[in-house]
């Protein structure tokens, strides 16, 4: 049997167990699929993980970078109260529309704010609304702006709140300092800002499973 397969299975198991699907995730997925979105989304267990790290971080308010079609932002929101808050960022206009049926169908809309346009572009108009911290910050957008979207974060967090970059091991490659990969680069600066900041405290994981060989890093804002 092949290593990814086995990770296949080996996911497929873990979900079954601890991370089963309903219908509005399933439908998230499905309708992703149906409209050409790229299958890049969240695995079960990684959503699972997500809302697990929102839940003990006892977020009430959640920023998200990279909405896609609203997979890994059903999960996280699923953690929030009643009066809690997400806001996610999506550049692709198209990709927004099917995140905000996504969202809707599974009942979750009154809590989630969905914006278009550059993530780069929406952050200062976010900060310039001077919202409460952010208690949670997932990034899952492009790779080459990480650093910049950990500067933001930053910035729109306080003492004890949690990040977490999904995505920064690319198959290995971010051991290569010699590429010239955008999201290699990007996921290295942000690895080393995390590494090198007197306002944070973090770690990265190396995972494998239906995604590949990849992991995320997390990072604690420190007073």
């Amino acid at each position: 049997m092949s290593d990814s397969r086995l990770w296949d299975d080996v996911d497929a198991y873990f979900t079954s167990h601890l991370s089963p699907g309903d219908d509005a995730l399933a439908a998230a997925l499905r309708e992703s699929d149906a409209a050409g979105l790229p299958p890049v989304a969240v695995t079960a267990p990684q959503g699972k993980l997500l809302h697990l790290l929102a839940q003990v971080q006892g977020a009430r308010t959640i920023l998200e970078i990279g909405t896609l079609g609203g997979y890994s932002t059903i999960w996280l929101a699923r953690a929030l109260p009643a009066d809690g808050r997400l806001v996610t960022l999506e550049y692709s206009a198209r990709h927004a529309e099917v995140a905000v049926r996504n969202i809707a169908r599974a009942g979750l809309d009154s809590l989630v704010d969905v914006r278009v346009g550059p993530a780069l572009e929406s952050l200062p108009k976010l900060a310039d609304e001077n919202p409460p911290p952010f208690d949670l910050v997932f990034i899952d957008a492009d790779k080459g702006n990480n650093p910049h979207y950990l500067e933001w974060a930053l910035r729109l967090t306080s003492t004890g709140s949690l990040i977490v970059i999904d995505n920064v091991v690319r198959g290995g490659r971010v051991a290569d300092a010699a590429s010239d990969a955008d999201d290699v680069r990007g996921s290295r600066a942000a690895i080393e800002m995390i590494g090198s900041h007197p306002r944070l405290s973090g770690t990265a994981i190396q995972t494998v499973g239906s995604k590949g060989y990849d992991g995320f890093a997390l990072a604690r804002v420190l007073a």
